[in-house]
């Protein structure tokens, strides 16, 4: 049977920035199954040239307003590379806290607000709170105590503000990590299985759907890699930070504003399944059984099952917060004057776990301190082409569907990557064409 078919929506709802699905059939040949970024370019690397290295994270923090932690964190760590500053390990644990702060919150955002309207069947969380109030609530008592992290440790969850190259201007007190854990431990890990049990009931509606591709993410062997460690191919096994351009390639695309990036195939996956997929043995017993109940298989190949990855990961992420916070009040904290004498000049490379995926940043400094040029690679450009590639081979395995149900599993195949487009969500707009 052939069919002809022309799905173009206009600005996807409930992800960040503007990105626009487009499919073509002819004849029952498919000719076109892509994601169009039309976002007007932002130059951050170039705002960057001439600034100096107290300000270089300041500025990268605003390329994202959810993942701004993240860029801040992986623009320090390159600067300290490049200037050969080295941190202190209570440094290093307070960054590895607010990491799981900001993975929490955004994962909690996603899989409650942005991906769980669909699996009930509605447009958004704004019917949920008359049918589902308490599993609304919830969802915003666990978003909250996750920003509750960035506020404490780094003076605000957006944007932070006590973290400079070196180490802290302020860190927490005593009682301040005291009350954290202790709220950690009496509401988000509740709320954290209560919300096992949520995607349990609604496995069901999530899509069938596998496609293998490439998963690249940070990986350690110590511990599950969001702060540090190498890059992890699981084609090709593990590569050194420095050698970042070889594991992203990136190149440009007529029909997105974004650039796309592959590896050993012609795609590739970064993100929560991404890390499920590399990083299993390191996370929590807990986290892991609660993945495996939620339906996660390892490796698991479904990409709507990153959302259920997501969710395996926030319980991951709570859990070492308590034990590092535990480390911290053993170890007793310290005012530590941030170290910012720089030792050399040159070229420093980073990576950091955000909740889409591997971020990289890349400064040169000169002799005055002031960066000559600059790279940030983020992790939806890294994602873009496998969803063209996801879309490429969903389409023939449902295009038997009613046309509604086609564009409900695009829109929900796009929303499962948590795609950070920007930072700004528009109206939806489905035109059918026969």
């Amino acid at each position: 049977m052939t069919k002809d078919l022309n799905i173009n929506v206009q600005h996807l709802t409930r992800v960040e920035g503007h990105g626009n699905i487009v499919v073509n059939m002819k004849n029952g040949k498919l000719e076109k199954a892509r994601l169009e970024i039309v976002e007007a370019p932002r130059f951050f690397e170039a705002m960057l040239k001439g600034r100096s290295f107290h300000e270089a994270h300041i500025i990268t923090s605003r390329i994202c307003g959810i993942c701004s932690l993240g860029h801040q964190i992986a623009s320090l760590k390159a600067t300290e590379h490049a200037l050969g500053l080295e941190v202190s390990e209570q440094t290093i644990l307070l960054r590895k806290l607010l990491i799981h702060g900001a993975t929490i919150q955004s994962n909690i955002l996603h899989a409650y607000f942005l991906a769980t309207p669909d699996l009930l069947g509605v447009g958004s969380v704004f019917p949920l709170i008359s049918s589902h109030k308490d599993v609304v609530v919830r969802a915003l008592r666990m978003k909250k105590l996750a920003n509750d992290i960035g506020d404490t440790v780094s003076g605000r969850a957006v944007h932070p503000i006590t973290l400079v190259p070196g180490g802290f201007t302020h860190i927490p007190s005593v009682k301040e990590l005291e009350n954290l854990k202790k709220r950690l431990v009496e509401q988000m890990v509740p709320d954290a299985l209560n919300t096992v049990e949520t995607m349990v009931a609604l496995a069901e509606s999530v899509p069938s759907f596998n496609r293998e591709t490439e998963y690249i993410s940070l990986h350690s062997d110590s511990e599950y890699a969001l702060y540090d460690g190498d890059i992890y191919s699981s084609d090709t096994g593990r590569s050194p930070i420095e050698k970042y351009l070889n594991m992203t390639n990136e190149f440009v695309v007529p029909y997105s504003t974004s650039k796309h990036a592959k590896h050993n195939r012609d795609s590739l996956m970064v993100g929560a399944l991404a890390r499920w997929n590399n990083n299993y043995k390191q996370m929590h017993d807990i986290a892991k059984n609660a993945g495996l109940r939620m339906g996660l298989t390892t490796p698991c190949t479904n990409p709507y099952m990153n959302t259920i990855a997501q969710v395996a990961e926030a319980i991951h992420c709570t859990l070492d917060a308590i034990d590092i916070i535990d480390r911290l009040l053993s170890k007793g904290l310290k005012n530590e004057r941030p170290n910012q004498a720089p030792v050399q000049f040159g070229t420093g490379v980073a990576a950091t776990e955000v909740p889409r995926g591997i971020l990289y940043h890349e400064y040169t400094y000169n002799q005055q301190g002031q960066i000559e040029k600059a790279n940030c690679i983020i992790p939806t450009g890294q994602n873009l082409g496998n969803i063209d590639d996801d879309m490429v081979k969903l389409v023939p395995e449902i295009i038997q569907e009613p046309k509604e149900k086609i564009v409900l599993n695009l829109e929900m195949l796009v929303r499962a990557y948590d795609p950070c487009i920007s930072c700004s969500v528009h109206i939806l707009d489905v035109d059918f064409i026969e």
